[in-house]
């Protein structure tokens, strides 16, 4: 029974907590989502100037581990220039976190878009549609509903990468569940922490199921 109330009393904190977990992931892939669709597009552009820049940045954000750019941005940044340095601990995380996801994001839809097949352009382009508009309004609409299950993977991915944000001390919960249990000399926080952590991923992966039953039906018929 002690160890139950003692868990109890943590509780409070670690939700808390879960709330930065959640604004992080939440965030951060909603950023990344908007700068993967340039990147998805600049990648399989004709444009060697688009092109070359936009492939540069997917291979070095998924060639460095995510920890590395989370120090580099957070300590390395304020060093090459005071200028560059982060006012929050939080938004040093979502830099890296944006930066990071976007590059596996952008694979992910330009994946879905050049899945669509090629008769789909060049009927847009006979109706005197620009290569834009052609994009806009008709490949990506379909691409989308085949980027729902990679992207839903993603953000659970991402949910539980952001236990790499103790490391510069931001509040999440992996850091709160390491404070608690060095101030209270008790490793039994780490069991509701993990319970927390798996609520999480299979709530959203429900809610994301529920999207992508809905979503893909069309492509089913």
């Amino acid at each position: 029974m002690e160890n139950i109330q003692k868990i109890i009393d943590w509780l409070p904190a670690l939700i808390q907590a879960t709330g930065v977990t959640v604004a992080l992931t939440a965030t951060s892939v909603l950023t990344a989502l908007i700068l993967a669709v340039f990147l998805a597009l600049g990648k399989i552009s004709s444009n060697p100037l688009v092109r070359v820049p936009s492939s540069a940045y997917i291979f070095f954000f998924r060639g460095t581990p995510l920890l590395m750019q989370l120090y580099f941005v957070w300590f390395t940044l304020p060093q090459i220039a005071p200028a560059l340095n982060i006012p929050s601990r939080f938004m040093a995380a979502w830099i890296a976190f944006s930066l990071n996801v976007a590059a596996y994001l952008a694979e992910i839809i330009r994946a879905a878009i050049q899945s669509v097949d090629k008769g789909q352009m060049e009927a847009a382009k006979t109706l005197g549609l620009t290569y834009g508009q052609s994009m806009r309004l008709v490949v990506i609409p379909q691409a989308y509903r085949r980027m729902i299950p990679p992207v839903c993977n993603e953000f659970v991915m991402v949910l539980k990468d952001t236990s790499l944000v103790a490391i510069i001390a931001l509040t999440d919960l992996t850091f709160q569940t390491k404070m608690i249990a060095s101030n209270k000399s008790s490793s039994l926080v780490y069991i509701p922490a993990m319970i927390i952590y798996l609520i999480l991923s299979g709530a959203f992966t429900f809610v994301f199921n529920k999207l992508e039953k809905k979503y893909s039906y069309g492509d089913n018929l």
